[in-house]
């Protein structure tokens, strides 16, 4: 068996903390550590839904593209086998050209996986013919054999002893063009890559519908525009009754095709959950009519595989699938290969069991006390509260996956903070109704409002206008959006610092109001005085400098005087500078 990364697992960087993956997989195999969902590779079984649902594209199928090419660039001849689902996926693309484009990226031949299920079909005949079991399985799907083996192990040996359709189509490969070739599938499914570890020695390598559109786009090749020649078709022959595998009851329309059917019922069951309803809870011996069940994990078939172009008409994909499907006019008895037989891959899961005390210890880390408090929401992803406490006491859970326990923890600090800080604090609506309050708030205006408060704590529905006379406060930041903050508004006698924020803009706004008029009446005189000083030194200064001016020109006046008096006049030049010492 290869040493791989699993099929289908988390990029872990990206996971968003949501849990919708635990929510929607069927077998729980997510374990959610430190706000991270991780894929638990021992219970997983491939079959792709958290691929599916995952918001953030956190959950990924394994890319073995670089693989591939680097089989392609070894001198042995690599041949495609082709999921028959390919018609819905490329549905206005002829076959010729998705196998030009295929040989154009330098596979040997192209292939259809629609011939092994022909195979397959004619052994499962060959079981339901001369088997003495009451109850046969396909093993189609390696999702739903890995999903019955694993947590239904009571009917592993009630799967028929046969390869899936892609093994059996890699053997008659092998044989045909001989063991030295490779052999790459390309599908929607990801649970394909689990039979390609298992089995090396027949598959190399599995890439998806999605790593083929990448690749077609990497390497410049448009399937649409090319010109196909009389080499490109299917090899070794083309496929009839088994390219109608990809679509519920297909393999069943195979079976009767190959005149398999005579006091044998068939049916078909779709999604995971879909077989643990018909089979869960029932034991093989209680099976007492002659029944074929084809299972399949996605629901609709393997054209809903996990890696298929999403979105598509249901309907559309069925037609496109039985319109280019070659089914002969008349009933065929095929021969089926003598070497496709398989055995059980998949140990079931070893149960573990937890008692009543520990489960009861695990309820109450998320609040839950008694059975009454078990809602059985199903938000955590667990059908109920028991289940949880059993995927915390494993490991795979954590507290805070609880929302009403989250709920609960944020009441309970909100409600905390709300009514032991000393300020006044109020929530109210678009409409300015109170939405919750604490006693401080309360306290703060009206000894009767304080009263009501006690009789209805929050005063919930109260209108803010009737209580506050600077409302029109709270309506600016709702419009607004911005917060508000005024350190000291005066109202009447009273001095409030108030700070007025939005909570959930346009409709939910918070108010912290504090009464600070006997620590600012103070600071106010204080300011008041200084105004006082400020305004007295100021005129003073001026007085001063007024003064000052006035000494200054006098002073200057009588300089000049003196200095005009004591100068002598100079002959001829009245404007000389008098001697020094005499003549």
């Amino acid at each position: 068996m290869r040493t791989h990364q699993p099929p289908v697992y988390t990029a872990e960087n990206e996971c968003q903390d949501c849990s919708k993956c635990v929510r929607h997989c069927p077998v729980k195999a997510i374990k959610v550590a430190d706000g991270q969902a991780r894929i638990v590779p021992e219970k997983c079984v491939a079959c792709g839904t958290c691929v599916r649902v995952c918001p953030a594209k956190a959950k990924r199928v394994r890319d073995d593209l670089d693989e591939v090419k680097q089989l392609l660039r070894q001198p042995k001849k690599v041949f495609v086998s082709l999921a028959p689902s390919y018609v819905s996926e490329f549905p206005d693309l002829p076959t010729a050209n998705m196998i030009a484009a295929l040989r154009r990226l330098g596979f040997a031949g192209v292939s259809e996986t629609a011939l092994g299920a022909q195979e397959v079909s004619a052994q499962v005949i060959k079981e339901l013919s001369g088997g003495d079991k009451r109850l046969l399985l396909s093993s189609a799907c390696p999702a739903a054999v890995t999903y019955v083996q694993k947590y239904l192990p009571e009917f592993a040996h009630s799967i028929a002893a046969v390869f899936s359709p892609l093994l059996a189509h890699c053997t008659m490969l092998r044989q045909h063009y001989g063991p030295d070739i490779a052999v790459v599938f390309i599908g929607p499914c990801g649970a394909k890559k689990n039979e390609g570890d298992r089995h090396p020695e027949l598959l190399d390598a599995v890439i998806t519908f999605t790593d083929l559109q990448s690749w077609f786009g990497e390497a410049r090749i448009d399937p649409a525009t090319l010109i196909a020649g009389a080499e490109d078709r299917f090899v070794p022959e083309s496929a009839q009754e088994g390219a109608l595998y990809p679509i519920e009851g297909g393999m069943i329309d195979t079976l009767r095709i190959q005149r398999g059917g005579n006091g044998i019922h068939y049916s078909t069951v779709g999604g995971l959950l879909g077989i643990e309803h018909v089979l869960g809870g029932l034991q093989p011996e209680k099976v007492t009519l002659p029944i074929f069940l084809e299972l399949l994990a996605c629901r609709g078939g393997c054209i809903n595989g996990p890696c298929a172009t999403p979105g598509q008409s249901g309907l559309k994909q069925w037609q496109e699938v039985i319109s280019r499907a070659d089914v002969p006019a008349e009933p065929v008895l095929r021969q089926p290969l003598s070497n496709i037989d398989e055995n059980i891959c998949d140990l079931a899961l070893p149960a573990r069991t937890y008692g009543e005390q520990e489960i009861r210890q695990a309820l109450r880390r998320v609040g839950k006390e008694s059975r009454d408090d078990e809602l059985n929401c199903g938000g955590c992803g667990y059908e109920t509260c028991v289940d949880f406490a059993k995927a915390i006491l494993s490991g795979h859970a954590e507290s805070s996956m609880c929302l009403s326990f989250l709920r609960v923890q944020a009441q309970k600090k909100a409600n905390a903070l709300l009514h032991c800080i000393p300020s006044a604090i109020v929530l109210a609506d678009q409409a300015l109704k109170v939405l919750d309050c604490n006693r401080n708030f309360a306290k703060l205006f009206d000894p009767e409002l304080l009263e009501a408060y006690d009789i209805c704590q929050g005063l919930s529905g109260a209108s803010l206008r009737r209580i506050l006379p600077f409302a029109d406060l709270f309506e600016e930041v709702l419009s607004s959006g911005c917060s508000l903050h005024r350190e000291a508004l005066h109202v009447g006698e009273r001095i409030f610092d108030l700070t007025i924020f939005p909570i959930e803009p346009g409709q939910v706004v918070g108010g912290v109001i504090s009464d600070v008029t006997d620590s600012e009446l103070p600071r106010e005189m204080i300011a008041q005085r200084g105004q006082e000083v400020i305004r007295k030194n100021l005129k003073t200064v001026q007085e001063v400098a007024c003064l000052l001016g006035e000494n200054m020109a006098e002073t200057e006046i009588l300089l000049r005087s003196l200095v005009e008096g004591f100068a002598p006049t100079s002959r001829g030049n009245p404007h000389s500078e008098p001697s020094v010492g005499g003549a």
